[in-house]
């Protein structure tokens, strides 16, 4: 598991450790924090290795599956670290995808919904080819990825490997970093600290928002499953960042305020995931309630 001190690795380990496999996470906690795996300490069916995934990869012992999650993942991140991203998208990929190939494992790539970029397609589907702007600010992120799907893609045509693509859309929940400048726990952040509450433009810009056990079970079932993908996963109820901000503040105590700031270069219009293919092909779909989501987000960042 490449990423797998940060929020959705660690998440994933947890999983694959309760359905009684060996994990061994990788991550050169650039993002990561071992704190998010503190709880797995002296687990005998877990091993942890501190390295970057850009660098040589080699493991001894038996692989059955890969999980590449290696990446900055939030425009905080990505833009602090543009070449790094670009890196993990790149060599990483290239490194994890040869380690599957040699293990003869099942490759499973995080993907996104930004390969997208801002949609002129609504909802989006997965034969949607994006509306990306490589040379904008969140060009390193997006073009990350991009390629990264196409490498996966390559080694599955000319190598045989069994490849997996996952398009994940918005996912919430524990183990977000509060500072890392995604909606979430940007809203969270500052209803707690007692902050206006932060809208880019006038607000009217969607986004859908899919708790984190929901978009494991969904990684889950594509990585046992038979599908090669791309798979969207996410929830498609779309709510405007407005609409939004109002249900943070609701359930943090009604009161609050919210200030506008200039939209972002290139930040999506519209987002909301086409699930029609995850629902067919793998028998998934969010269950977890929006407000019953974000009451356990918020307890955790209370608690820390």
């Amino acid at each position: 598991m490449t990423g797998g001190a940060g929020f959705l690795g660690s998440h994933l380990c947890d999983r694959l450790l309760a359905e009684g496999h060996a994990v061994v996470a990788m991550d050169n906690l650039i993002t990561g924090n071992v704190d998010n795996l503190s709880h797995l300490a002296g687990h005998d069916r877990f091993r942890f290795i501190k390295q970057d995934v850009t660098e040589y990869l080699f493991y001894p012992g038996r692989i059955d599956s890969v999980f590449h999650f290696a990446s900055p993942a939030s425009p905080i991140d990505y833009l602090e670290l543009p070449i790094p991203t670009l890196k993990v998208g790149a060599l990483g990929t290239h490194k994890a995808l040869g380690l599957a190939c040699s293990k003869k494992a099942r490759f499973i790539l995080a993907s996104t919904s930004e390969v997208y970029g801002d949609p002129l397609v609504h909802p989006q589907n997965e034969d949607y080819w994006g509306n990306v702007n490589p040379i904008g600010p969140r060009g390193v992120y997006d073009e990350a990825k991009r390629f990264a799907e196409a490498m996966t893609f390559a080694y599955h045509r000319s190598h045989g490997v069994d490849t997996k693509i996952a398009r994940i859309f918005n996912t919430y929940g524990p183990r977000m970093r509060l500072h890392d400048g995604r909606v979430v726990p940007a809203f969270i952040g500052q209803a707690l600290r007692k902050e206006p509450l932060t809208i880019f433009g006038n607000g009217s810009q969607t986004r859908s928002f899919c708790y984190v056990s929901d978009l494991v079970d969904g990684i889950y079932r594509l990585a046992t499953s038979k599908e090669h993908g791309p798979i969207n996963l996410g929830n498609p109820v779309e709510l405007t960042v407005k609409q939004f901000a109002q249900t943070v503040l609701d359930l943090m105590g009604g009161q609050g305020s919210i200030s506008h700031q200039p939209l972002p270069v290139d930040d999506p219009k519209q987002r909301r995931p086409d699930i029609s293919r995850a629902i067919t092909l793998l028998g998934w779909e969010p269950r977890v309630p929006l407000k019953e989501g974000l009451e356990k987000t918020i307890s955790y960042f209370k608690a820390r």
